[in-house]
């Protein structure tokens, strides 16, 4: 149960968890309400999408020799021998399968467009690391998340929760994109060399180390520029001060520091980073 554990990524959650919470904040800001049913099936369903896409990877990288001994991040379980490919890959068919179920009653309220969105959403779980154009190995990894686990995963929240698109929900999905692609590229700096070696083309790769970091800028700060746009109580704007100055701090430190484990507990700060700025989000838009 543990090897599960380990493949299933659960630190990487929030980037699942945090669009769909902001979704129905952005919701209740927009309209005064929002219905719990359908949060909790949207929420169950990006969950199950999230971690089908972790087990895909576990299993794809291994299969590409990406994930050796050498690599500086966590051990990964299929690569390290504790559980067979053919078993993760079934936890990852079973996964999306449960997160089938959980769409079902999101087609039945908002009809074909989830359809349009879920179908490219189950087979980028498995492309994001495999098939004919793996984005991850294409150097889009960080496009994707923007996209997928930002604009898409937010902006769709609101859409089923109102059947409307929004273009504040547009606004805010790249905002929490750019923070949850910020954990993608810090991952990625510190893999550079060892993806280097296997054919992993991420943009770390292909940009260089300086260039990455200004990416890393960029995505860094434009969240907290977007969120200047949206109609939120001004006074409670000094919310996104904590998340923002770690995220500060995460940039200077990434920028300063040769990539190590070390980058291990970057990954893990920004992902607190993440979860600071959905409260921060939840304050200024609720009061």
């Amino acid at each position: 149960m543990n090897a599960y554990l380990l493949a299933a990524r659960p630190k990487t959650l929030p980037a699942a968890v945090v669009p769909v919470w902001l979704g129905c904040v952005m919701t209740y800001h927009l309209t005064g309400g929002w219905d719990l049913r359908l949060a909790v099936f949207t929420l169950l369903g990006a969950v199950w999408i999230q971690i089908a896409t972790n087990f895909f990877n576990d299993a794809i990288d291994a299969d590409k020799g990406a994930d050796t001994d050498a690599r500086l991040g966590p051990t990964r379980a299929t690569a390290s021998g504790q559980l067979s490919r053919r078993s993760v890959y079934a936890s990852a068919v079973l996964c999306l399968l449960f997160a089938a179920g959980c769409g079902w009653p999101l087609i039945q309220e908002r009809g074909w467009v989830m359809l349009a969105i879920g179908i490219p959403s189950f087979y980028l779980a498995y492309g994001y690391t495999g098939g004919p154009l793996p984005l991850a190995y294409k150097g889009l990894g960080e496009l994707f998340v923007i996209l997928f686990f930002g604009l898409l995963a937010v902006s769709g929240t609101v859409f089923v929760q109102t059947g409307t698109w929004y273009s504040e929900a547009l606004i805010l999905g790249v905002a929490v994109g750019c923070l949850s692609a910020v954990l993608i590229a810090i991952n990625n700096l510190r893999d550079r060399e060892e993806d280097r070696k296997h054919g992993k083309n991420t943009l770390a790769v292909k940009w260089g180390r300086s260039t990455s970091l200004k990416l890393l800028a960029a995505m860094t700060v434009a969240p907290y520029a977007l969120i200047l746009v949206l109609d939120l109580t001004p006074s409670l704007l000094v919310a996104f001060i904590p998340p923002m100055a770690l995220g500060l701090w995460i940039l200077m430190m990434v920028c300063r520091t040769a990539a190590g484990p070390v980058y291990n507990k970057f990954l893990a700060l920004a992902a607190v980073q993440l979860l600071l700025f959905a409260v921060a989000f939840q304050i200024a838009a609720y009061y």
